[in-house]
């Protein structure tokens, strides 16, 4: 099939789903860093807070939790060695530039940047690939409003700033594979898609997987010929280069590195460690509750299945799906643990419900008249749409009572006084409260006391009437929610 150029008409669809999009990932843009996995948000926070006050060092990223539970190795330093700080030092920079928003705004409206990056190149792609602008309208229009898509490219977490760094890599490359390009412009795109891919890779290494929609392109462009280009090699060894270096240089700090095995094939639960690997829990979670679910609100994933199902002479975006399935096998662990996880997959998933509706409507002659049809996908999206929507919207649920804790902690300790919180491990309310310390209770108050540490708080009932009976520690502050202890 002869591929499509862009026309007027296109920037103004797409500029008008991009607008929409926009809107959309404002929702509650300025609520508290409270709501769903608020302790993985608050990590990623905090490091760009400290770069705000610090200065930006990004060979050594910190944050508040100074326990070390993560590495199992005390952190008196804070250190946060995880993926290379490029989205932190992106919204520390651009707070300091605009300080009349928020941090949390700032981190907010870099995820919805590069979220838009990712709508505006599955457009492309799908209308280049395929010729059909519905197919290129339905999936970026998915990725715009589908609550799921929404909430996990609006929180701070780098993983979107991830796939839009990939997704901006393999918009060079499929520019770069033209055939009717100088050498100059092949050098141009190749070098751009390297540096975003090598970027992407640092700032989430499990972006890896989409190296196999970048390895397809290099094949479609130079067919076996490619195993003998030296372009393609050196690609691949200098995009890794920087994330082996990084990966070499944070071994210095052992305190800093999560644990990160239990990712591959265990969850934890009220029980403790719990492998999932193959299990059929994993398939129920990943597969039922959270693609078919959460994510697609049921119906849509007969769109999906169609899409997949699409019988097409070219493979480019089977490559995509190739490649997300080998990423939710391979991280079976972290994949049902955490829902911010299928953020990775979001994009192939769009892309497929466009493809699956265009083909449908490729084949109405066959199926019932067009009216009605139209009408059915209207209500099948719509019907979607809203059940997916009535399970998001308790992601962005905010705990009124720990903003308010986080208020009273910040009038009664100092900036600089380090605390210890009873949330077994959350560092919600250490961010919350802008105060550095140990985010969980392990009967090591005196411990931490030598250690420097001022003070405990606690909402834990028996522990206050522990504390009280015993008169070790004096009470500073006490209501009916929790009680803050002087060390």
């Amino acid at each position: 099939m002869k591929k499509q150029n862009f026309q007027y008409r296109d920037f103004i669809i797409l500029s008008s789903i991009l607008l929409l999009a926009f809107v959309f990932r404002l929702y509650k843009i300025n609520s508290p860093l409270a709501d769903l996995h608020s302790w993985r948000q608050s990590d990623t926070a905090a490091v760009a807070r400290n770069f705000t006050r610090d200065g930006i060092d990004l060979l050594h990223p910190k944050y508040d939790d100074l326990s070390g539970r993560e590495a199992g190795k005390e952190n008196p330093e804070g250190y946060r060695m995880v993926e290379f700080p490029i989205y932190n030092s992106l919204f520390a920079i651009s707070y300091r530039l605009m300080p009349n928003f928020s941090l949390d705004i700032h981190g907010r409206l870099v995820s919805i940047f590069f979220s838009l990056i990712i709508i505006g190149i599955i457009y492309y792609l799908l209308f280049k690939e395929t010729g059909s602008r519905l197919a290129a309208i339905m999936g970026s229009f998915v990725y715009s409003v589908f609550p799921f898509f929404v909430f996990f490219s609006r929180v701070i977490l780098p993983e979107t700033t991830a796939v839009g760094l990939t997704f901006l890599s393999i918009l060079f490359l499929y520019l770069y594979t033209d055939k009717d390009i100088s050498r100059l412009k092949e050098i141009t795109y190749l070098t751009l898609s390297l540096i975003f891919f090598a970027l992407g890779l640092l700032v989430k290494p499990t972006i890896i997987f989409y190296a196999l929609v970048l390895a397809y392109l290099f094949f479609r462009k130079r067919g076996f010929k490619t195993f003998k280009n030296l372009d393609a090699y050196l690609y691949f060894i200098l995009t890794f280069v920087p994330f082996i270096l990084w990966r070499q240089y944070i071994k210095n700090f052992p305190e800093g590195i999560p644990a990160s095995d239990w990712l591959i094939t265990s969850v934890n639960t009220y029980q403790g460690l719990k492998t999932i690997f193959l299990r059929p829990a994993f398939f129920r979670w990943i597969f039922f509750e959270r693609l078919n679910h959460m994510i697609l609100g049921g119906y849509m994933s007969v769109f999906l299945l169609l899409g997949i199902l699409r019988k097409k002479s070219k493979y480019f975006f089977h490559s995509f799906l190739i490649g997300i399935i080998l990423y939710l096998f391979i991280f079976e662990g972290g994949n049902v643990q955490h829902e911010y996880y299928q953020t990775m997959i979001l994009p192939t998933i769009a892309i497929f419900i466009g493809l699956g509706i265009d083909f449908l409507w490729s084949i109405r002659k066959n199926l019932i008249s067009p009216l009605s049809m139209i009408i059915i996908t209207t209500i099948i999206f719509s019907a979607s749409f809203f059940f997916s929507y009535y399970t998001i919207r308790e992601f962005y649920s905010v705990p009124n009572d720990l903003t308010t804790i986080a208020k009273i902690i910040k009038t009664i300790t100092g900036p600089t006084d380090k605390i210890i919180t009873d949330r077994l491990g959350d560092t919600t309310l250490l961010y919350l409260a802008d105060r550095k310390g140990w985010p969980a209770y392990s009967e090591n108050l005196d411990y931490l006391k030598a250690k420097g540490y001022k003070y405990f708080i606690t909402a834990s009932k028996d522990l206050i009437l522990e504390f009280k009976s015993g008169k070790t520690h004096k009470v500073v502050f006490e209501n009916d929610q929790f009680s803050i202890f002087s060390l």
